[in-house]
């Protein structure tokens, strides 16, 4: 593999402090794909001024102000995070997801018989515990 030369030495990139990064599979498995600049912007904001586990919180006014968006467009954007898996929200609070576990497609199997997996701990969006419940079953 071919070295990538450094252009600017003196502002080489490291871990802040605070703690802050964007998770290189949000390219890599698609995660972006299909995805409206609103929710972009949203998931990069969420991104920055989480904390280590992902959390954060701001009012929707201050988010709506900081992004440019209109309360309808921020809902929008919310949603369509939600939908994807991408972050969790409670109101004021959000919650950035890892991407480790975060599966694209549903689980196949019995619909009469839900998988255990989702009984393991693992953090789920509101919109898959809500689509989950609103399952037909048998």
């Amino acid at each position: 593999m071919k070295a990538k030369p450094i252009l600017c030495a003196h502002r080489l990139r490291h871990v802040p402090r605070q703690f802050s990064w964007i998770d290189q599979r949000l390219i890599r498995d698609g995660h972006i794909r299909g995805r409206t600049t609103g929710a972009l912007a949203l998931y990069l904001f969420l991104c920055t001024v989480a904390d280590a586990q992902g959390a954060s919180y701001y009012s929707d006014g201050r988010v709506c102000e900081l992004l440019g968006l209109d309360c309808a467009g921020l809902k929008a954007a919310r949603r369509e995070l939600i939908d994807a898996g991408l972050v969790a929200f409670s109101r004021p609070f959000y919650q950035v997801l890892s991407l480790e576990a975060h599966k694209m497609e549903k689980p196949s199997g019995n619909p009469s018989h839900p998988p255990t997996q989702d009984r393991s701990g693992e953090v789920q969006s509101i919109g898959e515990i809500l689509r989950s419940m609103m399952e037909v079953r048998p």
